[in-house]
């Protein structure tokens, strides 16, 4: 039987003591059984747990999307050595390590969903399980760089962790990760995601013209100006534990130039400048929501508001949102006969937005204002990705050459 271990990052405390105090029965009494019978085979299974929810709550409670990821990577890990080794993480070697890799790039279909599945829920105080839920999600046959390279860091800030809490004497993660035959060492040219100037047009157009007659689609529009225009994240945008983007977070300094202050990642505040084509889509936006042309320091209101219901939006939310300004543009380009722009655009993720705005304005901004309003700590990083200094230098000098 296959089960999740951990619940959600507001619930990681409610779990940790019911661990220390013996009572994870009363809200989880599935997760208790299942912990109870792996108990009898498996040595250390409630130290186990107890300590990932310990390395969950120090390293994921800064960012829900930090614990996820994490969460994620280490509960089937988990799963994995006690149901197929029979041993604790802790008594797993080199080679259990590698066959771990081996088991996620090839996992077994009983361990597998087509979709994410959410796993608990709340039934008169109990915490029910999904019995849908699997530990991995494939939508492919094969597995991502990407998905190799975020499994090698959760396993390897884990083991340092338990090294540093004196749980753990050995991390075999570095070694198996650079003898690891599925990881591809990247040296090619690598440009960030992008829409084209085409499907951009398409996917702002279509939603503005279909506005008039759908209002609610205004809230699309705007959704689209921040993470386009603002270079936001979408988890910039979203309510979270420890912020909530509201209309006040815009403000004027005075000189008249408006700025929007949000909380990026590792908590780190910025202060992201707005321009003037931003500032008519704020104006736009307000006034649907009946609020005044521009906001004031007093506002409480959310900056991207639920249709029904108080509160601002979730990451999934934001996401269903893009997502339906990107389907209509699909519908469009497809009738319009831009078979192969629709096509794709299929494969684009609200993230590719912020790409958009800042590989567009990486044009004629300078380097360090574009760095600072991405939130970057280091200008190089925003070279890296988006002007790519050494590579262009390196192809002019390239042109040069004789045969």
């Amino acid at each position: 039987m296959l089960i999740p271990l951990v619940d959600t990052l507001k619930q990681l405390r409610y779990q940790i003591a019911h661990i220390e105090d013996k009572t994870l029965s009363y809200e989880y009494p599935q997760l208790d059984a299942f912990l109870t019978h792996l108990s009898s085979n498996v040595e250390n299974v409630w130290e186990d747990v107890a300590f990932l929810y310990q390395f969950l709550y120090v390293y994921g409670r800064k960012s829900e999307a930090t614990f996820n990821r994490f969460r994620n990577e280490l509960e089937r890990y988990y799963l994995w050595a006690w149901l197929k080794k029979k041993q604790s993480v802790f008594s797993l070697k080199r080679d259990d390590v590698e066959e771990y890799v081996d088991f996620m790039v090839e996992p077994e279909s009983s361990w597998c969903a087509d979709s994410v599945q959410w796993r608990y829920k709340d039934q008169k105080g109990i915490r029910q399980i999904n019995d849908n839920w699997r530990p991995f999600v494939t939508k492919d046959n094969s597995i991502s760089q990407q998905t190799l390279a975020a499994m090698f860091t959760a396993l390897n800030v884990f083991y340092k962790f338990a090294i540093l809490e004196e749980k753990s004497n050995t991390n075999f993660v570095p070694v198996v990760k650079k003898n690891s035959p599925y990881l591809v060492v990247q040296s090619q040219i690598k440009l960030p995601d992008t829409l084209s100037n085409l499907q951009w047009e398409y996917v702002l157009g279509v939603t503005k013209d279909m506005c008039e007659e759908h209002p609610e689609l205004e809230r699309n529009l705007f959704t689209l100006a921040c993470l386009k225009g603002l270079y936001l994240r979408i988890s910039e945008l979203s309510e979270r534990a420890q912020w909530s983007p509201v209309m006040s977070h815009f403000w004027q300094d005075p000189d008249e130039f408006w700025y929007l202050r949000i909380m990026g990642k590792g908590n780190k505040l910025r202060d992201v400048t707005l321009s003037n084509d931003f500032i008519e889509y704020l104006k736009r936006y307000r006034a649907y929501r009946g609020l005044p042309p521009l906001p004031r320091v007093d506002e409480p209101y959310p900056i991207i508001h639920k249709l029904r219901g108080q509160g601002g939006m979730n990451v999934r939310q934001l996401r269903r949102i893009v997502q339906q300004s990107f389907d209509l543009a699909i519908e469009s380009l497809n009738k319009d006969g831009f078979m192969d722009e629709a096509e794709q655009l299929k494969a684009a993720t609200a993230h590719w937005l912020r790409h958009t705005g800042a590989t567009h304005d990486a044009q004629h901004r300078p380097l360090k204002h574009l760095s600072e309003d991405l939130g970057h700590a280091k200008i190089a990083t925003t070279d890296q990705i988006y002007i790519q200094t050494n590579i262009k230098d390196r192809a002019k000098s390239g042109v040069k050459r004789k045969l």
